[in-house]
């Protein structure tokens, strides 16, 4: 019997070529290798979003939340990061100080907080809200984390005394200086119905998309100011 060595030599590099080729797109599809936004021995950056439903993710799919779509964001910029969802549907500002301590648990090394929403719909003393939130910025910075506070505005139809008390609270706040200040979470999104669920109060995956655009220059100045 004569074996054909050419015809067995193209056999053999036929089937390692398609071995290597199958190998690419099984690595590709799973995100291994060809190109990476960040670099495997990055140490992420962790983020806590301290929040309400807004942060929660009220009425969204899962991964939809804030959180994770400002983690997405990041990452596809490059940006090793770890964004932590502590949003608890219906808090206020007294229940996020409340929780800190759960909160800190995964040790961030920044904080972004969107509370006070809960507050101004229950018409809370808008004192109290400041007291609350001044609490939850000192304990995060004898934690030595970087802070961006994202405000709320409260309706105009409030009444002018509690809605110039209720925004003043933010802007006193951010008056310390010592934190990143975002004016209005919902600043593009408030009051636009095709980014609001059918409730219009709680923002869709489009609202959140533009929310998460807005406040990115913050969140880019926030993790500047990171330890």
């Amino acid at each position: 019997m004569v074996l054909n060595l050419g015809f067995i030599n193209r056999y053999v590099r036929f089937f390692y070529q398609s071995v290597m080729i199958l190998l690419f797109v099984f690595m590709a599809g799973f995100g291994f290798g060809l190109k990476q936004t960040v670099a495997a021995d990055d140490v992420p950056v962790r983020i806590l979003v301290l929040g309400d439903s807004l942060v929660a993710g009220h009425g969204l799919p899962q991964g939809k939340a804030f959180p994770e779509m400002l983690q997405q964001a990041l990452l596809q910029d490059g940006v090793a990061v770890s964004v932590i969802n502590a949003g608890v549907s219906g808090d206020t500002t007294a229940g996020g100080l409340a929780r800190l301590d759960w909160s800190l648990a995964d040790n961030p090394d920044a904080a972004i907080i969107v509370l006070g929403g809960n507050d101004l719909l229950r018409g809370l003393d808008p004192d109290a809200t400041y007291r609350n939130l001044e609490a939850i910025i000192n304990r995060f910075k004898a934690e030595n984390m970087a802070v961006l506070l994202a405000g709320m505005q409260a309706p105009r139809n409030f009444g002018t005394d509690y809605v110039d008390d209720f925004d003043q609270v933010y802007t006193r706040l951010a008056a310390r200086g010592d934190v990143v200040f975002y004016p209005f979470f919902l600043d593009g999104v408030a009051m636009v119905p095709d980014l609001n669920l059918g409730d219009g109060m709680h923002p869709n995956e489009d609202g959140i998309s533009e929310i998460t655009k807005r406040i990115m220059p913050s969140v880019r100045a926030l993790l500047a100011k990171t330890p």
